[in-house]
């Protein structure tokens, strides 16, 4: 496993399914968060994206609800490439870094999707984000807490045998705890999938398709987290 402070390539290795394919997937999710922010007018923030990928996300967000800068950041440098490559004349800014603290006070609105669980060390993750917010800012982060899920090692089994980055049970008590440590106030609220879901494909790291639906319908969640101390 390549460790959370390297650089590499693209995360996900499954041979049979690239990014590009995840990300495809991953549009109606955005669309579920981006009506979740509670921010309705985002013209004068600077957002940033929390392990963006590809960039698509943050491309989508400035067509719902335009903003006055955005950045995304991520491990990988192929994805941060293909994200330069596609964001045309948007204010956009896409870095391949371990280090996105170093962009300190600089953004009102922090958006992470399926990152919590891939990071081990939450605290020092809890630490960076308070640097990168402007005091009053705020992050939003998915989560899917498998912990009471039958197919929590499967599905544990199934990101670590495909990703180069190890999947984390954390609790909800745990996260809370830890973002609260640094200052912030915690929001939580249960996110649930909106129209049909695919259960076409076998090998998603669940046993069973009620798994599968208990973790969309039961125990997906997104933490609004609002820095109150600087």
């Amino acid at each position: 496993m390549i460790q959370e402070d390297k650089l590499y390539n693209v995360w996900w290795q499954n041979r049979t399914e690239g990014e590009q394919q995840m990300e495809d997937r991953h549009l109606r999710g955005w669309r579920e968060v981006i009506h979740l922010i509670q921010e309705q007018d985002l013209s004068g923030m600077t957002v940033l994206d929390f392990g963006c990928n590809q960039g698509g996300f943050l491309r989508h967000l400035y067509q719902v609800k335009p903003f006055k800068e955005g950045m995304g950041i991520d491990l990988a440098q192929e994805s941060i490439a293909v994200a330069n490559a596609r964001k045309g004349d948007l204010p956009l800014t896409y870095v391949a870094t371990t280090t996105p603290e170093q962009f300190v006070n600089r953004f009102d609105l922090a958006v992470s999707q399926a990152v919590i669980y891939l990071i081990k060390d939450l605290k020092t993750h809890a630490w960076k984000i308070k640097q990168l917010l402007k005091p009053g800012g705020v992050y939003y982060a998915t989560y899917t807490d498998l912990n009471d899920n039958p197919s929590l090692q499967r599905f544990t089994e199934w990101i670590n045998r495909n990703s180069l980055v190890e999947s984390n049970a954390h609790t909800l008590d745990f996260i809370t705890r830890t973002f609260a440590a640094e200052g912030f106030r915690v929001e939580l609220q249960r996110r649930r999938t909106q129209g049909f879901i695919d259960i076409s494909r076998e090998e998603d790291g669940f046993l069973c398709i009620a798994d599968k639906m208990k973790a969309s319908y039961e125990q997906s969640y997104i933490f609004r987290f609002v820095l109150t101390e600087k």
